[in-house]
């Protein structure tokens, strides 16, 4: 199996790189192939515009998701874009690994997202949530916080943690068509002593090692829902 890790996170000692780390050891042990995308080695420009594409359909008026449909088509996305789009479809596990910034992803890995899941390529014409062009392929997101779990609690001051990750989750990969498999999160690591360290480690090796056979999140599929869109009662 194929496995893509975009990772954000400019200090390559940081915990975000041990987890890294782990991820491409563990993942190789078990027989998959293992691509990183490190934004920041990369210097990944997160913001998308004309650049994107080699030809424009219109330079006189630059709509982007109308360059992206064309460009999908005609395979006239630029080589940094096309790359990263080559990646990501051949990947059958796609992996976000970053630390939670402003209650979401940094905004490196956001404009990677942008310029990447383009439409006409990654979804459009009915290709979406469970009729998505990646169904039957996984992701998770891995990330760390600044703050302990009880703050991400239902009832803590940040709000639920899955509630802030339902755009990535939800709104990224489940509408892409991926089965979203939980996310691991290392809480408050800048605080957490070694020994907490190293089992958030092992503990996340033992999540990869069992990433094709785990429960993934339940979504509820496009039939579920009416033609209003609401889910039907």
């Amino acid at each position: 199996m194929n496995v893509l890790i975009v990772y954000a996170h400019e200090e390559p000692k940081s915990f975000n790189g041990a987890m890294r780390d782990t991820a491409v050891r563990v993942l190789r042990e078990t027989g998959h192939t293992v691509e990183v995308s490190d934004l920041y080695v990369m210097r990944f420009n997160p913001v998308g515009g004309k650049h994107d594409f080699t030809t424009l359909t219109d330079p006189d008026y630059f709509k982007y998701g109308v360059e992206q449909t064309k460009a999908s088509e005609a395979k006239t996305f630029a080589a940094d874009v096309a790359a990263e789009q080559e990646k990501l479809l051949r990947a059958d596990l796609l992996i976000f690994q970053f630390p939670l910034w402003w209650f979401g992803l940094p905004a490196i890995m956001k404009g990677w997202v942008d310029r990447v899941f383009a439409v006409g390529l990654t979804y459009g014409g009915g290709r979406w949530y469970s009729n998505g062009v990646f169904k039957r392929k996984r992701a998770m997101v891995s990330l760390t916080t600044g703050g302990g779990p009880t703050i991400y609690s239902p009832t803590g001051l940040n709000g639920e943690m899955d509630s802030l990750l339902f755009p990535i989750q939800h709104g990224m990969f489940y509408f892409l068509g991926f089965d979203v498999l939980p996310p691991f999160v290392a809480w408050s690591v800048a605080r957490s002593s070694q020994e907490q360290r190293e089992e958030y480690l092992r503990a996340y090796a033992e999540r990869l090692r069992n990433w094709r056979t785990s429960e993934t999140i339940h979504f509820p599929s496009l039939e579920e829902y009416d033609e209003t869109m609401q889910l039907k009662s």
